[in-house]
């Protein structure tokens, strides 16, 4: 109340029931009309308005603010009367001082329906979510001015429903948000707010097909974010198709002992290794003759997934279940302890348990006993081994910069390279268009695409095909500094609004929280 004693002035201050409650007045100044704009002091009567404001020492305010009722001598002005207004107190229609009608705004913000209206029980402001929900509705948003440079993306609302986010790429700000992404809305609204010189963009034909239609004269950049990202994914593919050349990144064991005659060699006739043979055979006799995947599955009875496996295997082996291998334990520093004292002829588990913890060793007994079980058949201890690398670290190794690879990385990555030439091509590939990236010189590019196309990998030569159908614009990603990192920074936030509001929120909403959020932040609120 103290900004406004020069207008109002407080005659009673009680509490009641857990609620401050305030007796004001306001003064006999002249005011305004808000039409004509022309003084006026002759006052016509006098009504009480019921205020609410922040709480106080934890207890609401409650305001009973006297304010007069005017008449407006102006012959020209249409109203006959008015009510004043005290600036910074009151609201035409309003019941909530414009402070509390700020923080009731900026809890629905933050917080949206439950959570804002939890945060509004604690400071003693009870709204339900609906009334959170419907304040939050009342802001009005920004004026969308053409921007530019704009950056597009698209993000999933839910399955596979997806939406549309259009960013201010040079201050960083969402602009507008729609459900879809189809051509035809963003040629609309790029129509609409003309003036938009660059469009960053992932590789989309949608998002192409649009800004051509819509913005004809802008300079359409394809991501160099997405073009990474669609390499990796490529290398993924390659590194899948090779993957029995994967084990050959894990070392030989150092100490590993001969196999005896009784072990089971992996090269062992077993149940598993005849049915991935059988199976290899039947579904390349069916999908060899032309046949589609799922034709071939109905006529085995196979599930189109396993058909698939299949048929892109170009060996039976590539196929069969692979055991993994055991995993360290606590007794690992200890096996080569165990070995020796069996050869020097103890064979009792509870003596060989007692003198490893002597040594340290905390595991149960049972443990021991299960490892030299081998040796009691003459096999030798089962020992850790290093597990291949999957398709995705692979294509991780690949992918990352040289000086960036771990040693353990960059080893496993060698004896890869070395055993296999085809994922040794793709290395040689990844590197050449990070050098493209890093020095932002296209002028390889397409003699880059001639060796995609040429390297005998079909997932580098579709890839080669997609960045042809758009090279103009993947010339503007690698030469020119626009990106869309904002796009991706955004759309993380999204997510993350989505999360909070438990995936609940309708396009509308999503639209208010996103764009008032971002700025809020900027202080812009």
């Amino acid at each position: 109340m103290s900004p406004h004693l020069d207008t109002v002035r407080v005659e009673r201050v009680w509490a009641e029931a857990g609620t401050v409650h305030m007796a004001a007045r306001t003064r006999e100044l002249t005011v305004a009309c808000p039409e004509c704009g022309r003084v006026s002091a002759r006052v016509h009567s006098r009504y009480c308005r019921t205020l609410a404001d922040v709480a106080v020492g934890g207890r609401p305010v409650l305001i009973g603010l006297s304010v007069r009722r005017l008449f407006c001598d102006s012959r020209d002005c249409g109203r006959r009367t008015f009510a004043e207004q005290v600036e910074g107190l009151t609201v035409r229609y309003q019941r909530r001082s414009p402070l509390l009608q700020h923080l009731v705004e900026m809890a629905g913000v933050l917080l949206a329906d439950r959570g804002g209206a939890r945060l509004l029980q604690i400071l003693k402001v009870p709204l339900s979510r609906t009334s959170v929900l419907f304040h939050l509705m009342r802001l009005p948003l920004p004026s969308a001015a053409a921007p530019r440079v704009l950056g597009v993306d698209d993000f999933a609302l839910y399955a596979d429903v997806y939406g549309t986010l259009l960013v201010d790429a040079d201050t960083r700000l969402p602009i507008e948000l729609w459900a879809g992404r189809d051509a035809e809305q963003l040629a609309a609204w790029l129509r609409t707010h003309p003036g938009v010189e660059v469009v960053c963009r992932d590789g989309s034909l949608v998002y192409r097909q649009g800004i051509t239609d819509g913005a004809p004269d802008a300079v359409q950049v394809s991501d160099r974010f997405h073009l990474w990202q669609g390499l990796s994914k490529r290398v993924g593919d390659v590194a899948a198709a090779h993957r029995g050349c994967l084990p050959s990144a894990v070392p030989e064991p150092e100490l590993a002992l001969p196999p005896s005659p009784a072990a089971p060699s992996d090269q062992a006739d077993t149940p598993a290794r005849r049915h991935a043979k059988n199976l290899f055979e039947a579904v390349h006799a069916v999908t060899d003759t032309g046949r589609s995947l799922n034709a071939a599955a109905h006529q085995l009875g196979l599930n189109w997934r396993t058909v698939r496996k299949y048929a892109r295997a170009a060996t039976w082996q590539e196929c069969v279940r692979r055991t993994r291998p055991r995993r360290p334990t606590s007794l690992d520093p200890y096996l080569e302890y165990l070995r020796q004292r069996w050869e020097e002829g103890e064979h009792t588990a509870t003596v060989l348990h007692q003198e490893i913890v002597a040594k340290g060793y905390r595991g149960h007994y049972q443990r021991v006993k299960t490892a030299i079980a081998p040796l009691r058949r003459g096999l030798p201890i089962d020992t850790p081994r290093e597990r291949p690398p999957s398709p995705r670290q692979v294509a991780r190794w690949i992918t990352t910069a040289p000086s960036r690879r771990s040693l353990h990385a960059a080893e496993a990555l060698r004896r890869l390279l070395e055993h296999c030439p085809e994922l040794d091509r793709t290395h040689d590939l990844v590197r050449q268009f990070a050098a493209m990236l890093d020095a932002r010189d296209a002028a390889p590019l397409a003699d880059w695409l001639e060796q995609l196309t040429t390297a005998r990998l079909p997932a580098l030569a579709s890839l080669a095909n997609a960045i042809r159908e758009d090279q103009p614009a993947v010339v503007q990603g690698i030469t020119t500094p626009f990106n869309s990192g904002v796009n991706e920074g955004r759309i993380t936030d999204l997510k993350l609004q989505k999360r909070i509001m438990a995936g609940r929120a309708g396009v509308p909403l999503l639209r208010h929280r996103v764009i008032l959020m971002a700025l809020l932040r900027r202080r812009h609120l």
